[in-house]
């Protein structure tokens, strides 16, 4: 009785199929985001911009469809990190005048009301802040409230006409 050649035939197969399994493997980590996924999401893509759900030009809406394609076949599109957003954030804020910075920060943070959205076309960031009425003069060629003194250089208001 030859015992041998059935199990070398079995561990021949075996390790074919765990080589099959890393082939497999080594395959789905060379493409992790899927061609056949990318080329699903475009195809989405492009229905909604011929039948008009985005709310975009359709020639802008095929464009941008086309580049977020490619930026997703180069590995290049992302949807970015907490850390990155903030980021962005504060660079946006970093941009304004130095007294105007941490009210950009307050509005992007802690927003009093959010309305809109970014496929209507944006969202528009409603922020309360309190300042006390010291301390902020009028704009220029604002008269001041009635009964209150005006501002240092502003030539008081021309008085009410006579009837």
């Amino acid at each position: 009785m030859n015992v041998r050649p059935m199990q070398t035939k079995r561990l021949a197969a075996s390790l074919c199929a765990a080589g099959l399994m890393l082939a497999a493997g080594a395959a789905q980590a060379a493409d992790p985001i899927g061609r056949a996924g990318i080329q699903a999401q475009y195809e989405q893509d492009v229905a909604a911009c011929k039948n008009g759900s985005t709310g975009q030009d359709r020639a802008a809406c095929l464009r941008e469809a086309g580049a977020a394609r490619q930026e997703a076949n180069r590995k290049q599109l992302s949807d970015g990190t907490t850390e990155q957003h903030q980021q962005n954030m504060i660079d946006r804020c970093n941009r304004l005048p130095a007294d105007s910075r941490q009210d950009c920060i307050t509005s992007m943070t802690q927003p009093t009301q959010v309305r809109g959205s970014v496929q209507g076309g944006g969202v528009l960031r409603e922020t309360v802040i309190q300042v006390p009425a010291n301390t902020v003069p009028p704009a220029p060629g604002m008269a001041p409230a009635p009964g209150m003194a005006p501002a240092p250089g502003m030539a008081p208001p021309p008085p009410a006409p006579m009837r």
